[in-house]
């Protein structure tokens, strides 16, 4: 039980005594309180008391591309605990290849009757994938946040790690090392944040050659398969658009005999888990998550609570990190 009221506690980030006095049905917690420390229970894992079981949390869909990306894990555990302590229940819809889709995760939430929805790498930010379920959330007016959207004609508000800014770092940072010749590895040709890495490449270098842009899916295997593209026809800098497409990038290098950073720099974007213990440690362009995060929890509260908020998308700066996997361009 004192184990159980510690991680309650630490979760909503109140005292064990606001805890008990919540699970005892004591006075003298706040109503927003009180629904946060019943929500801390829920997610993780313990049984309401028998007299607040009738109290049906208040549920907010968290939909995800998938896992493997550590980025996805870090925004889901920012998201959650800050919806956890407004008393927002999240549930985790993550889409497998082959399973679940994101239009039937939507289904199934309007089946629970949730309070909100947001969304997380989804199929908003590609062009040409279908979009009719964000149409079915916006028509039943269910509160919606996209996290690094890019496409206007959905209308809901968003929060997103500026891509041009987050290009500009590692453009400028490759090109004081003096790389000339500079590539990148970007996500589908609809993946609207990779037009916006591509266009302001291009703003940087109006004369970048077409054969130094690659395109990929999100995966190491992609950005090998891109990355060695572009290592035959002759690029030293490779900047990627996410951090696993930069150990393709990586692992490509290594498969050619070139050394990294010696002979190929390479820069990848999220600062996702562990690309501090990568070899070479991963340089790379850092999302603000946790701000982030939090933004999208904001935004999506103050529609829950029936305020009016703007379909504009909130940008947010990034950082660049530079570790060992970008060094002086090759000379010759």
């Amino acid at each position: 039980m004192t184990r159980r009221l510690a991680q309650v506690a630490k979760k909503v980030g109140v005292s064990e005594a606001t805890v008990s006095r919540v699970l005892n049905g004591k006075p003298g917690v706040s109503d927003s309180t009180r629904q946060a420390v019943l929500s801390a229970l829920d997610v993780l894992g313990y049984e309401r008391p028998t007299q607040l079981r009738g109290e049906r949390a208040r549920l907010v869909g968290l939909v995800l591309p998938e896992l493997q990306n550590p980025i996805f894990p870090a925004f889901a555990e920012v998201i959650g605990a800050a919806l956890a302590q407004l008393g927002l229940t999240p549930v985790l819809c993550t889409q497998t290849k082959g399973g679940v889709s994101e239009a039937d995760y939507v289904e199934l939430l309007l089946q629970q009757q949730v309070s909100g929805v947001v969304f997380a790498g989804g199929l908003y930010a590609q062009a040409d994938a279908p979009h009719d379920h964000y149409r079915q959330l916006a028509d039943r007016n269910i509160p919606v946040v996209l996290v690094n959207a890019a496409i206007e004609h959905l209308g809901f508000p968003c929060v997103s790690c500026d891509d041009a800014v987050a290009v500009e770092q590692a453009w400028r940072h490759l090109d004081s090392l003096g790389h000339e010749r500079i590539g990148l590895v970007l996500g589908p040709g609809d993946h609207m944040p990779s037009g916006r890495k591509l266009a302001a490449a291009r703003a940087l270098s109006p004369e970048l050659p077409d054969e130094y842009v690659a395109r990929a899916m999100f995966s190491l295997e992609g950005g090998q398969a891109a990355a060695t593209r572009l290592l035959d026809r002759g690029v030293t800098g490779i900047i990627c658009a996410s951090d696993p497409l930069a150990l393709g990038a990586v692992r490509a290098a290594r498969r050619r005999g070139l050394s990294v950073p010696g002979e190929i720099s390479v820069v990848g974007y999220d600062d996702s888990a562990f690309m501090n213990c990568t070899e070479p440690p991963l340089t790379t362009v850092r999302q603000p998550i946790e701000a982030m995060g939090r933004a999208a929890v904001e935004l999506l509260s103050a529609q829950i609570g029936g305020s009016s908020v703007t379909a504009e998308e909130l940008l947010f700066e990034p950082e660049l990190v530079v570790r060992g996997s970008t060094a002086q361009a090759p000379r010759g």
